[in-house]
Protein backbone atom coordinates (compact mmCIF):
# COMPACT_ATOMS: atom_id res chain seq x y z
CA UNK A 1 0.00 0.00 0.00
CA UNK A 2 2.78 2.22 0.88
CA UNK A 3 4.15 2.00 -2.67
CA UNK A 4 1.25 2.84 -4.23
CA UNK A 5 0.02 6.04 -1.82
CA UNK A 6 4.08 7.08 -2.87
CA UNK A 7 3.12 6.85 -6.26
CA UNK A 8 -0.32 8.40 -6.34
CA UNK A 9 1.24 11.30 -4.05
CA UNK A 10 3.91 11.80 -6.73
CA UNK A 11 2.31 11.84 -10.00
CA UNK A 12 -0.17 14.61 -7.78
CA UNK A 13 2.03 16.71 -6.94
CA UNK A 14 4.05 16.21 -10.42
CA UNK A 15 1.02 17.25 -12.37
CA UNK A 16 -0.46 20.06 -9.64
CA UNK A 17 2.57 22.18 -10.19
CA UNK A 18 2.45 22.00 -13.86
CA UNK A 19 -0.66 23.82 -12.92
CA UNK A 20 1.03 26.12 -10.35
CA UNK A 21 3.87 27.33 -12.73
CA UNK A 22 1.61 27.88 -16.08
CA UNK A 23 2.06 31.48 -15.55
CA UNK A 24 5.66 31.23 -15.13
CA UNK A 25 5.55 29.29 -18.65
CA UNK A 26 7.87 26.84 -17.44
CA UNK A 27 8.35 23.69 -19.41
CA UNK A 28 6.31 20.62 -17.73
CA UNK A 29 9.50 18.46 -17.38
CA UNK A 30 11.18 20.96 -14.91
CA UNK A 31 7.90 21.50 -12.87
CA UNK A 32 7.57 16.93 -12.57
CA UNK A 33 11.44 17.02 -11.74
CA UNK A 34 10.57 19.91 -8.95
CA UNK A 35 7.75 17.82 -7.59
CA UNK A 36 9.99 14.94 -6.93
CA UNK A 37 12.84 16.77 -4.88
CA UNK A 38 9.54 17.83 -2.53
CA UNK A 39 8.34 14.08 -2.36
CA UNK A 40 11.57 13.02 -1.97
CA UNK A 41 13.63 11.60 0.84
CA UNK A 42 15.31 14.79 1.85
CA UNK A 43 11.48 16.63 1.93
CA UNK A 44 8.08 15.01 2.75
CA UNK A 45 10.18 11.42 2.83
CA UNK A 46 11.84 12.87 5.87
CA UNK A 47 8.19 12.80 8.12
CA UNK A 48 7.79 10.06 8.38
CA UNK A 49 4.73 9.40 6.94
CA UNK A 50 3.85 6.23 4.61
CA UNK A 51 3.03 6.68 1.42
CA UNK A 52 3.02 10.70 2.08
CA UNK A 53 6.80 10.77 0.23
CA UNK A 54 9.53 8.66 -0.60
CA UNK A 55 10.99 7.58 2.80
CA UNK A 56 14.37 6.38 1.42
CA UNK A 57 16.72 6.96 -1.81
CA UNK A 58 16.25 3.07 -1.33
CA UNK A 59 12.63 2.87 -1.69
CA UNK A 60 13.51 5.43 -4.75
CA UNK A 61 15.72 2.63 -6.16
CA UNK A 62 13.00 0.30 -5.73
CA UNK A 63 11.06 2.22 -8.62
CA UNK A 64 13.92 1.60 -10.88
CA UNK A 65 11.32 -0.76 -13.22
CA UNK A 66 9.19 2.24 -13.69
CA UNK A 67 12.23 4.06 -14.64
CA UNK A 68 13.77 1.09 -17.30
CA UNK A 69 10.28 1.14 -19.06
CA UNK A 70 10.08 4.77 -19.24
CA UNK A 71 13.56 4.96 -21.02
CA UNK A 72 12.82 2.15 -23.03
CA UNK A 73 9.47 4.16 -24.60
CA UNK A 74 11.58 7.09 -24.79
CA UNK A 75 14.22 5.58 -26.80
CA UNK A 76 11.45 3.58 -28.70
CA UNK A 77 10.38 6.63 -29.75
CA UNK A 78 13.39 8.78 -30.81
CA UNK A 79 13.64 5.64 -33.19
CA UNK A 80 10.76 6.68 -35.19
CA UNK A 81 13.26 9.91 -36.20
CA UNK A 82 15.19 7.50 -37.95
CA UNK A 83 12.88 7.26 -41.17
CA UNK A 84 14.89 6.47 -44.34
CA UNK A 85 12.54 9.30 -45.89
CA UNK A 86 14.03 12.10 -43.42
CA UNK A 87 17.47 10.63 -43.16
CA UNK A 88 18.01 11.14 -46.53
CA UNK A 89 17.90 14.94 -46.10
CA UNK A 90 19.33 15.29 -42.68
CA UNK A 91 21.37 12.08 -42.05
CA UNK A 92 24.82 12.99 -43.12
CA UNK A 93 24.34 16.22 -40.94
CA UNK A 94 22.91 14.93 -37.80
CA UNK A 95 25.83 11.85 -37.65
CA UNK A 96 28.82 14.66 -38.29
CA UNK A 97 27.15 16.47 -35.77
CA UNK A 98 26.28 14.20 -33.29
CA UNK A 99 29.99 12.86 -33.16
CA UNK A 100 31.88 16.28 -33.60
CA UNK A 101 29.64 18.21 -30.22
CA UNK A 102 30.16 14.80 -28.33
CA UNK A 103 33.68 15.21 -28.55
CA UNK A 104 34.08 18.59 -28.11
CA UNK A 105 32.47 18.28 -24.85
CA UNK A 106 34.58 15.43 -24.04
CA UNK A 107 38.10 17.68 -24.73
CA UNK A 108 36.68 20.65 -23.26
CA UNK A 109 36.10 19.07 -19.86
CA UNK A 110 38.90 17.27 -20.12
CA UNK A 111 41.11 20.46 -20.88
CA UNK A 112 39.32 22.12 -17.80
CA UNK A 113 39.74 19.76 -15.36
CA UNK A 114 43.35 18.55 -16.06
CA UNK A 115 44.22 22.28 -15.47
CA UNK A 116 42.18 22.26 -12.14
CA UNK A 117 44.32 19.17 -11.42
CA UNK A 118 47.77 21.28 -11.60
CA UNK A 119 46.01 23.31 -8.60
CA UNK A 120 44.22 20.65 -6.44
CA UNK A 121 46.63 17.38 -7.05
CA UNK A 122 45.25 14.09 -6.16
CA UNK A 123 42.14 15.65 -4.59
CA UNK A 124 41.08 15.49 -8.56
CA UNK A 125 43.17 12.70 -9.99
CA UNK A 126 43.60 12.02 -14.01
CA UNK A 127 41.35 9.21 -13.96
CA UNK A 128 38.42 10.77 -12.32
CA UNK A 129 39.27 13.68 -15.18
CA UNK A 130 39.28 11.44 -17.94
CA UNK A 131 35.95 9.82 -16.62
CA UNK A 132 33.85 13.50 -16.20
CA UNK A 133 35.25 14.05 -19.71
CA UNK A 134 33.12 10.84 -21.15
CA UNK A 135 30.41 11.38 -19.16
CA UNK A 136 29.82 14.97 -20.39
CA UNK A 137 28.66 13.43 -23.76
CA UNK A 138 25.86 12.00 -22.56
CA UNK A 139 22.38 14.12 -22.82
CA UNK A 140 18.53 13.44 -22.08
CA UNK A 141 16.61 12.24 -24.46
CA UNK A 142 13.72 11.83 -22.22
CA UNK A 143 13.72 15.51 -21.15
CA UNK A 144 14.43 16.84 -25.00
CA UNK A 145 11.40 14.71 -25.80
CA UNK A 146 9.40 16.12 -23.15
CA UNK A 147 9.53 19.72 -24.35
CA UNK A 148 9.26 18.58 -27.96
CA UNK A 149 6.18 17.03 -27.43
CA UNK A 150 4.67 19.22 -24.97
CA UNK A 151 4.85 22.14 -27.29
CA UNK A 152 4.57 20.71 -30.42
CA UNK A 153 7.86 21.72 -31.81
CA UNK A 154 8.41 21.09 -35.65
CA UNK A 155 11.09 23.14 -37.71
CA UNK A 156 14.77 22.59 -39.16
CA UNK A 157 16.17 22.77 -35.48
CA UNK A 158 13.62 19.80 -34.41
CA UNK A 159 14.08 17.64 -37.47
CA UNK A 160 17.82 17.28 -37.10
CA UNK A 161 17.89 17.53 -32.83
CA UNK A 162 16.02 14.25 -32.15
CA UNK A 163 18.33 12.28 -34.62
CA UNK A 164 21.30 13.89 -32.88
CA UNK A 165 20.09 13.10 -29.33
CA UNK A 166 19.82 9.62 -30.08
CA UNK A 167 23.35 9.10 -31.84
CA UNK A 168 24.84 11.25 -28.48
CA UNK A 169 24.17 8.41 -26.91
CA UNK A 170 25.46 6.21 -28.91
CA UNK A 171 28.88 7.91 -29.15
CA UNK A 172 28.91 8.68 -25.58
CA UNK A 173 28.92 5.06 -24.58
CA UNK A 174 31.95 4.46 -27.01
CA UNK A 175 34.14 7.53 -25.49
CA UNK A 176 32.94 6.26 -21.96
CA UNK A 177 33.51 2.76 -22.14
CA UNK A 178 37.27 4.05 -23.98
CA UNK A 179 37.41 6.37 -21.15
CA UNK A 180 36.65 3.63 -17.88
CA UNK A 181 39.01 1.61 -19.42
CA UNK A 182 41.99 4.20 -19.63
CA UNK A 183 41.12 5.30 -16.32
CA UNK A 184 40.96 1.77 -14.92
CA UNK A 185 45.18 1.43 -16.73
CA UNK A 186 45.97 4.89 -14.96
CA UNK A 187 44.78 3.18 -11.30
CA UNK A 188 45.99 -0.36 -11.61
CA UNK A 189 48.92 0.60 -14.02
CA UNK A 190 48.21 -2.28 -16.65
CA UNK A 191 46.33 -1.44 -20.44
CA UNK A 192 43.72 -4.00 -21.02
CA UNK A 193 43.00 -3.27 -24.72
CA UNK A 194 40.04 -5.41 -24.34
CA UNK A 195 38.37 -3.04 -22.04
CA UNK A 196 38.73 -0.21 -23.82
CA UNK A 197 37.88 -1.14 -27.44
CA UNK A 198 36.38 -4.93 -27.76
CA UNK A 199 33.80 -4.61 -25.09
CA UNK A 200 32.28 -1.25 -26.53
CA UNK A 201 32.29 -2.50 -29.96
CA UNK A 202 30.68 -5.78 -29.29
CA UNK A 203 27.80 -3.50 -26.96
CA UNK A 204 26.96 -1.68 -29.80
CA UNK A 205 27.12 -3.89 -32.86
CA UNK A 206 24.77 -6.75 -30.55
CA UNK A 207 22.83 -3.74 -29.14
CA UNK A 208 21.83 -2.55 -32.95
CA UNK A 209 21.47 -6.25 -34.32
CA UNK A 210 19.21 -7.39 -31.07
CA UNK A 211 16.93 -4.55 -31.90
CA UNK A 212 16.52 -4.42 -35.39
CA UNK A 213 15.65 -8.48 -35.12
CA UNK A 214 12.83 -7.59 -32.05
CA UNK A 215 11.93 -4.54 -34.89
CA UNK A 216 11.52 -6.96 -37.51
CA UNK A 217 9.44 -9.75 -35.52
CA UNK A 218 7.34 -6.91 -34.19
CA UNK A 219 6.41 -5.34 -37.74
CA UNK A 220 5.72 -9.43 -38.94
CA UNK A 221 3.87 -9.80 -36.10
CA UNK A 222 1.60 -6.85 -36.54
CA UNK A 223 -0.53 -7.76 -39.36
CA UNK A 224 -2.32 -10.24 -37.24
CA UNK A 225 -3.82 -7.96 -35.75
CA UNK A 226 -6.04 -5.41 -37.14
CA UNK A 227 -7.74 -3.73 -33.45
CA UNK A 228 -6.06 -0.88 -33.21
CA UNK A 229 -6.22 -1.37 -29.27
CA UNK A 230 -4.40 -4.63 -29.48
CA UNK A 231 -1.54 -3.37 -31.74
CA UNK A 232 -1.27 -0.91 -29.47
CA UNK A 233 -0.66 -3.48 -26.77
CA UNK A 234 1.77 -5.31 -28.54
CA UNK A 235 3.69 -2.65 -29.23
CA UNK A 236 3.75 -1.92 -25.45
CA UNK A 237 4.35 -6.11 -25.14
CA UNK A 238 7.87 -5.16 -27.66
CA UNK A 239 9.19 -2.39 -25.66
CA UNK A 240 9.35 -4.00 -22.62
CA UNK A 241 10.22 -6.85 -24.33
CA UNK A 242 13.40 -5.23 -25.78
CA UNK A 243 14.10 -3.55 -22.16
CA UNK A 244 14.05 -6.67 -20.46
CA UNK A 245 16.31 -8.76 -23.04
CA UNK A 246 18.78 -5.58 -23.07
CA UNK A 247 19.60 -6.35 -19.34
CA UNK A 248 21.40 -9.77 -19.89
CA UNK A 249 24.80 -10.07 -20.19
CA UNK A 250 27.51 -12.58 -20.10
CA UNK A 251 31.24 -13.50 -19.62
CA UNK A 252 33.18 -15.27 -22.30
CA UNK A 253 36.53 -14.61 -19.93
CA UNK A 254 39.46 -13.24 -21.10
CA UNK A 255 38.04 -9.82 -19.72
CA UNK A 256 35.59 -10.16 -22.81
CA UNK A 257 31.76 -9.38 -21.65
CA UNK A 258 28.99 -9.63 -23.64
CA UNK A 259 26.17 -6.80 -22.53
CA UNK A 260 23.40 -4.71 -23.58
CA UNK A 261 22.66 -0.85 -24.06
CA UNK A 262 18.99 -0.76 -23.31
CA UNK A 263 18.68 2.90 -25.21
CA UNK A 264 20.06 1.31 -28.39
CA UNK A 265 17.93 -1.83 -28.35
CA UNK A 266 14.67 -0.16 -27.78
CA UNK A 267 15.51 2.78 -30.28
CA UNK A 268 16.85 0.67 -33.16
CA UNK A 269 13.74 -2.10 -32.60
CA UNK A 270 11.44 1.21 -33.17
CA UNK A 271 13.46 2.41 -36.25
CA UNK A 272 13.08 -0.83 -37.88
CA UNK A 273 9.41 -0.98 -37.38
CA UNK A 274 8.88 2.33 -38.20
CA UNK A 275 10.75 1.95 -41.36
CA UNK A 276 8.78 -1.36 -42.85
CA UNK A 277 5.21 -1.31 -41.20
CA UNK A 278 2.89 0.62 -43.58
CA UNK A 279 1.10 2.10 -40.72
CA UNK A 280 3.52 2.25 -38.18
CA UNK A 281 3.32 6.17 -37.60
CA UNK A 282 -0.82 5.68 -36.54
CA UNK A 283 1.06 2.91 -33.65
CA UNK A 284 3.78 5.66 -33.13
CA UNK A 285 0.96 8.39 -32.37
CA UNK A 286 -0.97 5.92 -29.95
CA UNK A 287 1.95 4.86 -28.00
CA UNK A 288 3.16 7.90 -27.18
CA UNK A 289 -0.38 9.22 -25.53
CA UNK A 290 -0.59 5.85 -23.76
CA UNK A 291 2.67 6.57 -22.26
CA UNK A 292 2.18 10.01 -20.72
CA UNK A 293 1.49 8.82 -17.17
CA UNK A 294 4.33 6.91 -16.92
CA UNK A 295 6.72 9.97 -18.36
CA UNK A 296 5.27 12.20 -15.55
CA UNK A 297 6.03 9.26 -12.84
CA UNK A 298 9.12 8.70 -14.78
CA UNK A 299 10.65 13.02 -14.60
CA UNK A 300 9.16 13.02 -10.94
CA UNK A 301 11.01 9.64 -9.72
CA UNK A 302 14.21 11.58 -11.44
CA UNK A 303 13.70 14.35 -8.99
CA UNK A 304 13.55 11.91 -6.03
CA UNK A 305 16.86 10.55 -6.96
CA UNK A 306 18.36 14.02 -7.10
CA UNK A 307 20.78 14.18 -3.40
CA UNK A 308 20.65 17.78 -2.37
CA UNK A 309 23.30 17.21 -0.09
CA UNK A 310 25.69 16.98 -2.25
CA UNK A 311 25.78 20.87 -2.03
CA UNK A 312 27.71 20.25 1.45
CA UNK A 313 30.56 19.39 -0.43
CA UNK A 314 32.76 22.75 -1.49
CA UNK A 315 35.08 20.38 -3.11
CA UNK A 316 32.40 18.93 -5.24
CA UNK A 317 30.47 22.23 -5.83
CA UNK A 318 33.53 23.52 -7.26
CA UNK A 319 34.59 21.00 -9.79
CA UNK A 320 30.99 20.61 -10.82
CA UNK A 321 30.50 24.04 -11.48
CA UNK A 322 33.67 23.83 -13.84
CA UNK A 323 32.36 20.60 -15.26
CA UNK A 324 29.00 22.50 -16.00
CA UNK A 325 30.40 25.27 -17.86
CA UNK A 326 33.23 23.68 -19.68
CA UNK A 327 30.31 20.54 -20.83
CA UNK A 328 28.13 23.51 -21.83
CA UNK A 329 30.49 25.76 -23.49
CA UNK A 330 31.71 22.54 -25.61
CA UNK A 331 28.07 21.62 -26.69
CA UNK A 332 27.40 24.84 -27.70
CA UNK A 333 30.85 25.61 -29.68
CA UNK A 334 31.03 21.97 -30.86
CA UNK A 335 27.50 22.27 -31.87
CA UNK A 336 27.90 25.32 -33.56
CA UNK A 337 31.07 24.96 -35.62
CA UNK A 338 29.82 21.75 -37.20
CA UNK A 339 26.43 22.99 -38.05
CA UNK A 340 27.76 25.70 -39.70
CA UNK A 341 30.62 23.16 -42.05
CA UNK A 342 27.77 20.85 -42.38
CA UNK A 343 26.03 24.46 -44.01
CA UNK A 344 22.91 23.82 -41.67
CA UNK A 345 20.55 26.77 -41.65
CA UNK A 346 21.37 29.66 -39.43
CA UNK A 347 18.48 28.48 -36.36
CA UNK A 348 20.07 25.45 -36.23
CA UNK A 349 23.93 26.69 -35.89
CA UNK A 350 22.64 29.64 -33.19
CA UNK A 351 20.40 27.12 -31.00
CA UNK A 352 21.10 23.78 -31.50
CA UNK A 353 24.08 23.27 -28.88
CA UNK A 354 21.88 24.99 -26.50
CA UNK A 355 19.04 22.11 -26.83
CA UNK A 356 21.38 19.29 -26.20
CA UNK A 357 22.58 20.78 -22.63
CA UNK A 358 20.40 18.44 -20.55
CA UNK A 359 21.24 15.50 -19.15
CA UNK A 360 20.22 12.77 -16.83
CA UNK A 361 19.98 9.14 -17.06
CA UNK A 362 23.12 8.11 -19.39
CA UNK A 363 25.13 10.52 -17.30
CA UNK A 364 23.70 8.58 -14.00
CA UNK A 365 23.89 5.08 -14.73
CA UNK A 366 27.52 6.19 -15.95
CA UNK A 367 28.16 7.21 -12.65
CA UNK A 368 26.23 4.55 -10.95
CA UNK A 369 28.68 2.06 -13.25
CA UNK A 370 32.00 4.27 -11.95
CA UNK A 371 30.78 4.37 -8.54
CA UNK A 372 30.95 0.51 -8.26
CA UNK A 373 34.34 0.05 -9.94
CA UNK A 374 36.65 2.90 -8.56
CA UNK A 375 35.81 3.27 -4.47
CA UNK A 376 35.84 6.47 -2.83
CA UNK A 377 36.68 8.16 -6.05
CA UNK A 378 33.85 6.74 -7.79
CA UNK A 379 31.77 8.04 -5.46
CA UNK A 380 33.15 11.63 -6.11
CA UNK A 381 32.44 11.33 -9.89
CA UNK A 382 29.62 10.04 -8.66
CA UNK A 383 28.40 13.17 -6.72
CA UNK A 384 29.84 15.62 -8.45
CA UNK A 385 27.88 14.30 -11.44
CA UNK A 386 24.78 14.32 -9.36
CA UNK A 387 25.36 18.27 -8.98
CA UNK A 388 25.97 18.50 -12.57
CA UNK A 389 22.44 16.72 -13.05
CA UNK A 390 20.26 18.74 -10.41
CA UNK A 391 21.60 22.35 -12.48
CA UNK A 392 21.09 20.67 -16.07
CA UNK A 393 17.86 18.77 -15.20
CA UNK A 394 15.88 21.92 -13.85
CA UNK A 395 17.49 24.66 -16.53
CA UNK A 396 18.23 22.39 -19.04
CA UNK A 397 14.23 21.95 -20.10
CA UNK A 398 13.78 25.76 -19.88
CA UNK A 399 16.63 26.64 -22.01
CA UNK A 400 15.64 23.83 -24.73
CA UNK A 401 12.33 25.36 -25.02
CA UNK A 402 14.01 29.00 -25.39
CA UNK A 403 15.96 28.10 -27.90
CA UNK A 404 13.58 26.09 -29.59
CA UNK A 405 10.92 28.93 -29.46
CA UNK A 406 13.51 31.45 -30.91
CA UNK A 407 14.31 28.75 -33.74
CA UNK A 408 11.18 29.47 -34.94
CA UNK A 409 10.38 25.62 -33.92
CA UNK A 410 7.83 27.08 -31.03
CA UNK A 411 4.69 28.80 -31.40
CA UNK A 412 3.77 30.68 -28.02
CA UNK A 413 0.04 30.07 -27.79
CA UNK A 414 -2.13 33.21 -26.71
CA UNK A 415 -2.06 34.41 -23.31
CA UNK A 416 -5.66 33.65 -22.85
CA UNK A 417 -5.23 30.10 -23.66
CA UNK A 418 -2.39 29.51 -21.17
CA UNK A 419 -4.75 31.76 -18.65
CA UNK A 420 -7.66 29.45 -18.82
CA UNK A 421 -5.04 26.91 -18.65
CA UNK A 422 -4.98 24.86 -21.39
CA UNK A 423 -1.88 22.82 -22.06
CA UNK A 424 0.99 23.55 -24.73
Amino acid sequence: MEILLAIGMAMFVGLFLTRLAVRLNLPDVTCYLIAGVLVGPLVLGQLGIPGLGFSSFEFVEDMSLISDVALGFIAFSIGNEFRLSSLKQIGRQATVIAIFQALAATALVDLVLLGLHLILGDKLPVSTCIILGAIATATAPAATMMVVNQYKAKGPLTDILLPIVALDDAVGLIVFAVSNGIAKALISGEVNMVSILVNPIIEIVLSLGLGAILGWIFSEVEIYFNSRSKRLCLAITFVVLSAALSKMSFDLGGGVEIGFSSLLVCMMCGTIFCNICDFSEDIMGRTERWTAPIYVLFFVISGAELDLRVFADIAVVGIGVAYIIARSAGKIIGASVSARFMKCVPSIQKYLGITLLPQAGVALGMSVTVAAEFGAEGAIIRNIVLFAVLVYELVGPIMTKMALTAAGDITPKPDIQRGQGVDA
